[in-house]
């Protein structure tokens, strides 16, 4: 039996400034989290290849938005290039005052921020 362990935890945070979108905010945040992370640990250290990386990477998301029930899990799922990944969505980020300009895409004035958990572990 083999004993998983957290490898990294990495934050990301990211706004849809028109059209209030949680899952546009969602997106970015989850990009932002793994565009700083360079997990070469994974080969180096745990012994992880191209052949069993999707099978021995586990991967944890939490994502924090206004409205979580408007999350499309499925579509973030896909924004992560390895492993097997779980996403949790919490009610929280950030709903802040914007612009209202109706041909941005805007249904009101408001900024949509998102703060995504990232946690990788093998």
């Amino acid at each position: 039996m083999t004993l998983i362990k957290k490898f990294i935890i990495e934050f990301g945070m990211g706004m849809d400034f028109h059209g209030q979108d949680v899952n546009k905010a969602a997106g970015k945040a989850i990009k932002d989290a793994i565009s700083r992370s360079c997990l070469i640990g994974l080969n180096q250290i745990h012994g992880l290849t191209e052949e069993n990386l999707n099978e021995k990477m586990m991967i944890e998301a939490i994502i924090g938005v206004s409205r979580p029930e408007d999350l499309n899990i499925e579509e973030l799922k896909k924004l992560f290039p390895v492993g097997k990944v779980t996403i949790t969505a919490r009610k929280g980020g950030l709903t802040t005052a914007g612009l209202f300009f109706p041909g941005f895409g805007d249904t009101d004035d408001t900024i949509e921020a998102a703060i995504v958990c990232v946690t990788v572990s093998v």
